[in-house]
């Protein structure tokens, strides 16, 4: 037995009558669209519901299933102290899902569970339709920092299993869209919120979960949504199958965008295997952006590959451009992997007798001593996207007025502390930004004064 339907849902609280207190009649489209989607659920009658959750356990390598054979959840963290959720978990359904992930070599499972308690991104779908349905089991499963593709990937393991276990299967993909689609939201309004809505509820209506995979990390991190991860692993595990899709709703009544949409399953379809599509797709954009690559970040990629292949140093290589071999100057090498960050090292000032040797040096560093990953493995270099920033000579500012976030980078001090951010960073929009930045990264408190310098770049791509 294969999935036999799918439903995209939004975990407002405030949607709810017990919390609301009448603010909810403000995105009523959104409620009627959830009962359409319970009473689609009911007449569908699954044994288990697969319920993906922002708010669940979640880690940046790992995808956490909740153990155990029942949960219960309320929602007094928002002062509601009279709604409450049980419900049984399909037990047997997560052993067996963690067997097939383990068998597979991938990073999921039910270790490391930190909270017990039902979040709301799961129980406010439940709460709908527990109105209508209640003869079901759920699985609930966390999100990752992973890529799309290992997201996709997740949901096609939840397929194999539920094609092994025999269960009429149902995917809940729970999220929001974007937080900052008006200044009186939440988190206050960016363009680029309404515009990843946009692009999102039309794939969602076409049943386009390419555009859920190929979305711009930098447009998904600007618009503050929650709900895109776990909708690409319900789109893996739709994988292969035809489905008829309609959005039923989409409300940004309260500067944060909910969609409600449903997929119904009418038979297979080969040339819906979104994961094949979209590491093609990639590559592509990979080799091309390799053609494109100077002198500079040619160099830091030899470096690192050189380092991870074999265990050893590059050496400087002929035919450089004269500034490489006769300059000094900080550098700083930056990895991306699928669009985020995989590693970031520099230095401010020089360490070395050249750029190029800088480079040699910084990049090794950027892709095996960045604190926040684990070193990169020789699996990983094809897919790596290398940046080389040259560094101007630092120069002290009075005040954070004298900053521009896209051409000046800023030096933060205060004692023998020191927290470095370089210009044009996405989600860095503001100087106030960018030196909070730099004084968390330095571990500089707010109370304690400090010296600022600004510096510009030149990036290499």
């Amino acid at each position: 037995m294969n999935i036999i339907g799918a439903f995209i849902v939004p975990h407002p609280p405030i949607i709810l009558p017990e919390v609301g207190c009448g603010e909810e009649k403000k995105i009523y489209k959104t409620s009627e669209a959830y009962f359409e989607v319970a009473r689609k659920i009911a007449a569908l009658k699954p044994d288990t519901i697969i319920l993906s959750s922002p708010h669940a356990t979640l880690y940046a390598d790992y995808f956490h299933i909740s153990p155990g054979k029942q949960a219960s959840g309320d929602l007094r963290k928002f002062r509601v102290y009279n709604v409450s959720i049980n419900t049984e978990y399909d037990e047997e359904f997560a052993l067996k899902l963690t067997e097939f992930a383990e068998s597979e070599g991938f990073p999921a499972g039910t270790r490391g569970e930190r909270e017990k308690k039902l979040d709301h991104g799961t129980l406010i779908p439940l709460y709908f339709i527990n109105r209508i349905y209640i003869d079901y089991k759920i699985v609930r499963i966390g999100l990752s920092g992973l890529s799309p593709l290992e997201h996709y990937r997740f949901g096609k393991i939840i397929k194999k299993t539920t094609e092994k276990l025999g269960r009429r299967t149902v995917f809940i993909a729970s999220g929001d869209l974007s937080h900052r689609l008006s200044a009186d939201g939440p988190y206050g309004f960016a363009p680029e919120g309404p515009e990843f809505d946009k692009i999102v509820t039309k794939a969602m209506d076409k049943g386009d979960f390419l555009s859920f995979m190929t979305m711009d990390p930098s447009l998904s991190e600007a618009a503050g949504e929650c709900g895109l991860r776990s909708f690409i692993i319900m789109a893996g595990a739709l994988d292969g199958k035809a489905v008829e899709s309609k959005l039923l709703s989409y409300e940004g009544t309260f500067g944060v965008g909910y969609a409600v949409a449903a997929f119904d399953v009418v038979g297979n379809d080969e040339n819906r295997h979104f994961d094949n599509i979209y590491e093609s797709i990639v590559k592509e954009k990979l080799k091309v952006i390799k053609k494109q690559e100077d002198s500079y970040v040619r160099l830091a990629r030899l470096s690192l590959e050189s380092y991870v292949k074999h265990g050893r140093r590059a050496e400087v290589p002929r035919g450089l451009p004269e500034e490489m071999l006769n300059r000094k100057a900080g550098v700083f090498v930056s990895l991306k992997k699928h669009g985020q960050l995989r590693g970031c090292i520099g230095t401010i000032s020089p360490v070395t007798n050249s750029i190029a040797e800088e480079i040699l040096r910084n990049a090794i560093s950027a892709g095996t001593e960045d604190p926040r990953f684990p070193p990169v493995t020789e699996s990983e270099l094809p897919d790596l996207v290398y940046s080389v920033d040259v560094l101007s000579e630092p120069k002290p500012i009075n005040s954070m007025d004298e900053l521009d976030v896209k051409r000046y980078g800023v030096i933060v001090t205060s004692g023998h502390r020191r927290g470095l951010l370089l210009p044009n960073l996405d989600g860095v929009n503001t100087p106030e930004q960018q030196v909070s930045i730099a004084m968390l990264k330095a571990g500089i408190s707010p109370d304690q004064s400090y010296s600022l310098e600004r510096f510009e770049v030149v990036r290499h791509k």
